[in-house]
């Protein structure tokens, strides 16, 4: 039998969490949560589910143990009220204690880091969820999923420049994952943004010339080497390439400029010589 709470199916789940249903559903084998089954046995959620997934979601990205993560799971069913109150809550968990608490409890952290921190509100008979993480926060959850998960950690890049559009090294790695996933022209795109926050950051140059390269712009490509160099004059790498660049358009001059630059930096080494 269907409980009278259980008010949310697939289609609400991917909608207010942005889970695609085969993630919903490994997370239902694994048993972090149990939906019951509706009138033509398709699952069907309560607000504790509901809220219970999000958790998960988010533990698994902070890449928590499963024996510690259905732990907290389980401290946090026990916790949970049944709908949203008015006030809305709060979910925090740092180590083994997960803590729920309204606007009128305050709760604080002993020690350790914090894993999760979002508030849930309830409108229009849906419940909508609000991050607490940092724009750093952000951009440290996307430095650990760049190797197992390509796509959630650009999601958590672009999170962080919502949250602070100068962040250059979110720039810097979104942009890099874009060209390595062939979308080079919106990683360039992302670069010019970037440009007008940090100008004076050499790595936004740099990679933006990555990407000029890759789109066959050899000569924009070259300038923004040149305008990186003008930063970073030390970045061996970027005179290198300047250097490659200007042999295959025909300046023989400044390609030896360039050389000359990169052989005193790595001490006469060059690649592949």
């Amino acid at each position: 039998m269907t409980p009278p709470d259980a008010a949310y199916n697939l289609q609400s789940i991917e909608a207010m969490l942005g889970m695609r249903r085969g993630v919903v559903a490994r997370l239902v084998s694994a048993g972090f949560v149990s939906p019951s089954r509706g009138p033509r046995n398709e699952y069907r959620f309560t607000f504790r589910d509901v809220v219970l997934l999000r958790t998960a979601q988010q533990l698994q990205a902070a890449n928590v143990p499963r024996r510690r993560l259905l732990r907290s799971l389980r401290q946090l069913r026990a916790r949970l009220p049944s709908a949203v109150p008015l006030s809305g809550l709060r979910i925090r968990a740092i180590g083994d204690t997960v803590a729920v608490h309204d606007g009128s409890t305050p709760w604080e952290p002993e020690s350790g880091q914090l894993l999760i921190d979002f508030e849930v509100s309830a409108g229009d008979g849906s419940v909508s969820f609000i991050d607490g993480l940092t724009a750093e926060g952000w951009f440290r959850r996307g430095e650990s999923q760049e190797g197992a998960d390509p796509s959630a950690a650009m999601q958590c890049y672009r999170r962080a420049l919502e949250l602070s559009p100068d962040l250059a090294a979110a720039y810097v790695n979104l942009g890099a994952l874009l060209c390595e996933a062939g979308h080079c022209e919106e990683a360039l795109a992302l670069y010019e943004r970037a440009a007008e926050w940090a100008p004076d950051d050499p790595r936004v140059h740099f990679n933006g010339a990555l990407a000029l390269e890759d789109l066959g712009m050899d000569r924009d490509a070259i300038r923004s080497y040149e305008r990186c160099l003008v930063l970073a004059p030390y970045l061996a790498d970027a005179h290198y390439n300047a250097a490659r660049l200007f042999d295959r358009i025909g300046d023989r001059q400044a390609m030896l400029r360039h050389l000359n630059a990169y052989r005193r930096l790595q001490g006469g080494e060059v690649p592949g010589a």
